[in-house]
This record gives structure tokens, C-alpha cells and sequence, in this order.
């Protein structure tokens, strides 16, 4: 089996950000940091701005001393965002990085939220303090769950869920306070954006129970509302990439149509919001994740943020080699994407009779590429068999077409699986590209066909054919059945 990669659209992310990462154009050179953590010594410590939810980009690091004593420092300011100091055994500290880049903090590896004391930033004591305020809170809350544990009669639980209710308003107390005092603050904009929309009561339906699509839609609807679009510094945080994978991955449909419009409607948002660097990261992370999708189907998505906004020019890439590329896999990706019609391979039988796809009646068509040669094809091929011979006669045919080798290599294929009740194909002239016309970059290759030899799936596993297949039966069915009940009833 042959293996090619696809185009990743990284490095078109860092040919257009880095710029915009090194030479913060607002602040003063140079930043100074200093820490103190009782309890960590003799080892090194990492400085780092999020990119995205999981990974970090160290901007600096620094050697810690006996006494827990280090330095971060730089002649050049960092850009603003949401730091991380590192520490040996997967923990970390956070940091808010904003014009105040001259600051110092100390804690302790006791209680690194708990202990600590910031000084120099004002940001950064705002942050802290409130995370202060809510840790009191939740030890109260922890401590009436043991409590709990050891008395679980109805007059102490009943007393215990007065005093978590109490404290769960004294939570959202201080929240609403903090957020009045320091409405223009980036702790207050971090806080707010990383919540979710508190959703009224909904209205009821006439049966009495709530309005579960009211919920939803509202839900929907305010998601972005305390998110600041214009805001660059939550590009360097991971609250950006997680409310973009809670809305296009969790809030929407997994189908292309939705997709693109929900994908476009947050773009716009950022087109709106003015600040390059949010939209660039915006456009760069949503076609990132569906170059290669984990639902089939959503790669119409990827189609369409290219053809919009990198062949447009809205997306600026000075890259533009690596553009030609991605233009070049889109152009070949477009033509087979679920819902096209698949053109007509140009193949023949070992009788050298030419073989027309339109001639091939069947409620489905599998059409099979492969290599003769390939350990993965040879895998499937005995799967293949069964999947044919237990569906010949029943609607479903399967196309099998060798993409290389020998028409004697195929020939002998054929013989050792006895796939002779396949429709086997076999492209004597070698004229057709089938990375290119197929999107055959790894081999086997599976469509499904439609009657009208519509592509309904693709890149499916062999194994995963007919559980496809008597799915969309059953859809099929359903539809109709809704149809024919919505007529009956007018």
C-alpha cells in the first residue's frame, strides 16, 4: 500500500502569524520576570503563550535555584496572552501577559492558586484574586461532602444542600461583582468568554413540558455573545480553539451545508472584529480540521474555506507555493466529495469490452480501488468476496479497478479472491490519474453509489460497507414514510 500525505495548512498558519508573534508593535522592549515557588529547586522551568488548547509555544526558560528563586527575561516584548510557567511533573502556572511585562509572583507547590502573591501587575492580582475568592468556596463545598460521607441522615443532607446551594450563590455573587468592578479588564474577558450562555427558563409546549429546541436554539444563539472578536491576546489562550470545536464540532450539524454556514458566519464575525491575527487563526483552524474529517462527507467543508478565503485572498499567505498545493489537492478533493456524481471510469473487462458505469443497474455500486500488489487490498479482498457474493442479485454491484500493475498481475488478483462475480474493470491505455480523477491517495479507495451513481459515502473501509448500505436503507425508509405520513395528514 501506498501512502500519501495530505497538504496541512500549519505552515501556512506560521508563514502568516510570524510576524505578528514576534514584534508586538504596542509595548515597550523587553520583559522581566521573576519568580519564587518554596518548594521547587535546582531544576529549569519553561515560559510559554497556549496556541490552541493543547499545545504551547515556549517563549523563554530559566534556571531555578536552591531557594526556588528564577529570572524569565528578554530584550523584546512577549506578545499579550495567556502565559504558562512550566514545572517538572506536568504542572504549571498561569500567567495573564499584558502592557505590564516588568512583574514578579511567588507561591508555593503546597497550593501554586492558594499561595500565591503577585506584585507589578495588576492584571495578574485580579486574576488570582478571584480564583482566590472561588477556591475558599469550593474547600467549604468539599468539606460538606465529607461531611456527608460520614452523616448521611435526611436532617444533615437536607442542611448540606442549603449550605451548597448558599455557596453556589456566593459563587455566582462574586462573579457578577468582579465582573462590574473590572469590566475592561483581560481577567474579566478570559472569565466571561470561557463560560457558557446562562440560559432562561424556556417557554412550554402545550403538552407542559419545556421547549428542549427553545433550549438549544437560544443556547446556539448566545454563544458568542462575551466573546471579544477584536481581542488578538485570545488567540495565545485556549479558550479560541475550544469554543470553535464546541460550536462547528458539538452545536452543528456534521453535514457540509451546515458547516459552511455556520464556518462563515463565525469568519464574518472576525471580519468584523478587525483584527487580523483572530481571523487568520479563525479561517487556519476550521480548514485544519476538516482536511482530514472524522465524520465522511464534512471534507466540503475544507472545499469551501480554501476556494473562499485562501484562493480569495482574504486568508493572506505569503507562502503561496504551499497555496498552489493545497489549490491543487482541493481541485482533485471537489469533484468527489458525497453528493457529486462520480464520473464514469474508463475501464474494460478481460475481454477487453469496455465497461460503462451508467450501464451498471443497481439501487447501489460499490466501486473498489485497488493494487493488486497492496497488503491492505489483499486484507480486504477476502471481505470484499463475501460482500459481493452475498449481495449479487440483490441491487448492490461492486466495481473493482486495479489503479497499477499488470493486466496479468490483475487477471491473477481476480483468480486468487475469486472476485469473478465483481464487475472487474481494468484501464488498458493507463491515460487515467487516479490520484488525481479519484482522490485515490491510499489504496483500497471505496465509493458508494446511489442508483443515480450519486457518491453517498466514501473512503469507507470494506468492512464498513454494508453496515453503511442497510443504514441508508433504513433512512431511505424513513423518509418516505415521514413523506407519505405528512401528505396523508393534509
Amino acid at each position: 500500500m501506498k501512502h500519501f500525505m495530505l497538504i496541512a495548512f500549519t505552515s501556512v498558519w506560521l508563514a502568516t502569524t510570524a510576524s505578528a508573534q514576534s514584534t508586538p508593535a504596542t509595548l515597550s522592549d523587553g520583559f522581566k520576570i521573576t519568580g519564587r515557588i518554596n518548594g521547587l529547586k535546582d531544576t529549569t522551568v519553561v515560559l510559554a503563550h497556549y496556541f490552541g488548547a493543547t499545545q504551547y509555544i515556549p517563549k523563554d526558560t530559566a534556571r531555578v535555584d536552591a531557594a526556588g528563586n528564577f529570572v524569565f527575561s528578554g530584550k523584546k516584548s512577549l506578545p499579550t496572552g495567556l502565559y504558562i510557567t512550566v514545572l517538572p511533573k506536568s504542572r504549571y502556572i498561569e500567567l495573564l501577559m499584558d502592557n505590564d511585562q516588568e512583574f514578579s509572583f511567588a507561591t508555593d507547590t503546597t497550593s501554586l492558586i492558594g499561595s500565591m502573591k503577585v506584585t507589578g501587575s495588576a492584571e495578574n492580582e485580579l486574576f488570582y484574586s478571584y480564583q482566590q475568592g472561588l477556591n475558599k468556596l469550593y474547600q467549604e463545598a468539599q468539606a460538606l461532602n465529607t461531611q456527608q460521607k460520614v452523616r448521611n441522615d435526611p436532617t444533615t443532607a437536607a442542611l448540606a444542600n442549603q449550605k451548597m446551594a448558599d455557596l453556589q450563590n456566593q459563587a455566582q455573587r462574586q462573579r457578577e461583582q468582579f465582573f462590574r468592578d473590572h469590566t475592561n479588564s483581560f481577567a474579566t474577558k478570559i472569565l466571561k468568554a470561557s463560560a457558557e450562555p446562562a440560559v432562561p427558563p424556556a417557554p412550554k409546549l402545550a403538552n407542559g413540558r419545556p421547549d428542549s429546541a427553545w433550549v438549544f436554539n437560544y443556547f446556539k444563539g448566545h454563544f458568542w455573545d462575551d466573546y471579544d472578536f477584536s481581542d488578538e491576546r485570545f488567540v495565545r489562550t485556549p479558550i479560541l480553539q475550544r469554543k470553535l470545536d464546541r460550536y462547528i464540532k458539538e452545536l452543528t450539524v456534521q453535514n457540509a451545508d451546515s458547516l459552511i454556514k455556520e464556518a462563515d458566519y463565525v469568519v464574518n464575525k472576525a471580519i468584523a472584529g478587525k483584527n487580523k491575527e483572530v481571523k487568520s487563526y479563525i479561517i487556519w483552524y476550521i480548514t485544519s480540521q476538516y482536511e482530514q474529517p472524522k465524520v465522511m462527507g464534512t471534507d466540503g467543508l475544507y472545499v469551501h474555506m480554501f476556494e473562499k478565503y485562501y484562493a480569495t485572498g482574504v486568508m493572506p499567505v505569503t507562502d503561496t507555493s504551499t497555496v498552489r498545493k493545497i489549490g491543487e489537492r482541493v481541485a482533485t478533493l471537489k469533484p468527489t466529495l458525497v453528493g457529486k456524481t462520480l464520473v464514469a471510469p474508463v475501464v474494460s473487462d478481460t475481454l477487453r469490452k469496455p465497461i460503462a458505469l451508467s450501464a451498471i443497474k443497481a439501487d447501489y455500486t460499490v466501486v473498489f480501488f485497488y493494487a493488486p500488489h497492496c497488503g491492505h487490498c489483499r486484507d480486504s479482498a477476502p471481505k470484499l468476496k463475501k460482500f459481493v457474493d452475498d449481495y449479487k442479485g440483490k441491487g448492490v454491484e461492486v466495481l473493482a479497478i486495479p489503479v497499477e500493475d499488470s493486466p496479468e498481475e490483475w487477471k491473477k488478483f481476480i483468480r486468487e479472491f475469486g472476485l469473478q462475480k465483481a464487475v472487474n474493470g481494468f484501464d488498458y491505455t493507463a491515460r487515467t490519474d487516479y490520484r488525481k480523477q479519484y482522490d485515490v491517495w491510499t489504496t483500497p479507495t471505496v465509493y458508494v453509489l446511489d442508483k443515480n451513481k450519486t457518491i453517498i459515502a466514501r473512503k469507507l473501509p470494506v468492512e464498513q460497507i454494508e453496515d453503511f448500505m442497510l443504514f441508508h436503507k433504513r433512512q431511505q425508509a424513513n423518509q418516505k414514510a415521514a413523506v407519505a405520513t405528512a401528505k396523508a395528514k393534509k
